[in-house]
């Protein structure tokens, strides 16, 4: 089976970054006061509905998978870098750490309370979202939670925006455009979060965090 051309450049592009990314955002949600109450906000539902098992989806090095873990979660952390993989188990030897695609989870229907896509759909092309959104729904309970953060587009009339990101070329979305897929995905929407850009951000989004429940 051939790769997909955006997951294996994604992939890599990651692999060769790992030291640099681990560095710089091993420490983000010390002062993103608002992404903590989000993630708190996700914890409290899922503990309410479950077991609390959650899977967060491009973990990365890690960091906000532990951050679950403080919350009372049993958190697992899923990446496609294996680079990325290897650092989160080096700096959190305690915690389930796996190489995988969002896209073909190694993981058994309906058996999550919770689900984490932190800014991990982003290098996904929008043709192939659907796919995933389908994905994370089959991996959630009844009555489970989908937490999934983004870069919101322009304004309404751009479903999806392609931005410079620094690392494998990247997409906007529209809150309401994506709150739609999720809809057709069996996942409807409870809440959402926008945070406006700060004068001192490198890129003028606004930041979006959806929260839905699977239906």
């Amino acid at each position: 089976m051939v790769e997909h051309d955006a997951f294996s450049t994604t992939r890599d592009a990651y692999d060769a970054v790992t030291p640099v990314y681990a560095r710089l955002f091993r420490d983000t949600l010390r002062d993103s006061p608002l992404d903590r109450a989000m993630l708190g906000a996700f914890a409290e539902v899922v503990r309410a509905h479950g077991d609390g098992r959650v899977a967060d989806l491009g973990c990365g090095p890690g960091h906000v998978t532990a951050h679950l873990d403080g919350l009372g979660l049993a958190a697992c952390g899923v990446d496609a870098s294996p680079a990325m993989i290897a650092s989160a188990r080096q700096a959190y030897p305690d915690l389930r750490f796996d190489v995988g695609s969002m896209a073909a989870l190694n993981i058994a229907d309906g058996v999550l309370g919770g689900v984490l896509s932190r800014w991990s759909i982003i290098h996904t092309p929008p043709r192939e979202l659907p796919a995933i959104l389908t994905e994370f729904h089959r991996v959630l309970a009844p009555g489970g939670h989908l937490l999934v953060g983004f870069s919101a587009t322009d304004g309404p009339s751009h479903p999806t925006q392609v931005f410079d990101h620094t690392v494998a070329p990247a997409y906007r979305w529209s809150p309401d455009h994506l709150a739609a897929m999720l809809r057709e995905s069996g996942l409807a929407e409870v809440a959402r979060m926008v945070r406006e850009p700060q004068p001192t951000d490198r890129r003028q989004f606004q930041e979006v965090h959806l929260l839905a429940r699977k239906v």
